[in-house]
């Protein structure tokens, strides 16, 4: 028995997920991606984390993840501020073969408690944005990276640049050329970060 879900942040980095994880790039219809989990403590701090909330006419890349049942435990636990969202599967398309994924298929969406823009008590960690960024990179390149930017609302959230203290528990170290583009990328797209 296993369980199929749709990451579309941090669960796109395969690095943040177990070894024995089989992992598919595609698109999720009807759903945006946005910065609006405010009030997340990590480490005593308030923090910003993503969510997404559905709509029409709007499509976000992602990766359809599928591992062992006796894993839901554990994926439950680290994403403890959301509900499960089940029946996607026909809203997902691979990006190889088109196909659509199965019934059974879930998502994250944010608890309602937990749902709001972040702020500067909540801000954006730049750890958080790298690791997700990375995944984006590893499977799609710098389209994918441009995408993630575009089709996320939210970046009037300010950034935390603890890069080189990260707080967020997943962190990863980026290539210079990754960490350049990401930076400019952002850059480019106006967001702010906290002084």
């Amino acid at each position: 028995m296993t369980i199929s879900y749709f990451g579309y942040g941090s669960l796109v980095n395969v690095a943040t997920l177990p070894d024995h994880a089989e992992v598919t790039p595609g698109t999720l219809d009807g759903w945006v991606r946005q910065w609006s989990i405010a009030g997340r403590e990590i480490e005593g701090h308030g923090v910003c984390s993503l969510c997404v909330v559905p709509r029409d006419g709007v499509a976000i890349r992602g990766v359809m993840a599928r591992e062992p049942r006796d894993g839901l435990e554990r994926l439950e636990r680290r994403e403890h501020m959301y509900d499960k969202v089940d029946g996607i599967g026909e809203r997902f398309r691979c990006d190889a073969q088109g196909a659509s994924g199965p019934n059974d298929m879930f998502l994250f969406r944010a608890k309602p408690r937990y749902y709001g823009w972040g702020d500067a008590e909540n801000p954006i960690l730049q750890s958080y944005v790298d690791c997700v960024l990375k995944g984006f990179h590893d499977f799609w390149g710098e389209e994918g990276v441009r995408h993630f930017i575009e089709t996320t609302e939210g970046w009037h959230v300010p950034i935390l640049a603890d890069r080189d203290s990260p707080r967020y528990p997943r962190a990863i170290v980026l290539s210079d050329s990754l960490r350049e583009l990401i930076d400019d990328l952002l850059a480019d797209h106006g967001v702010a970060y906290l002084p």
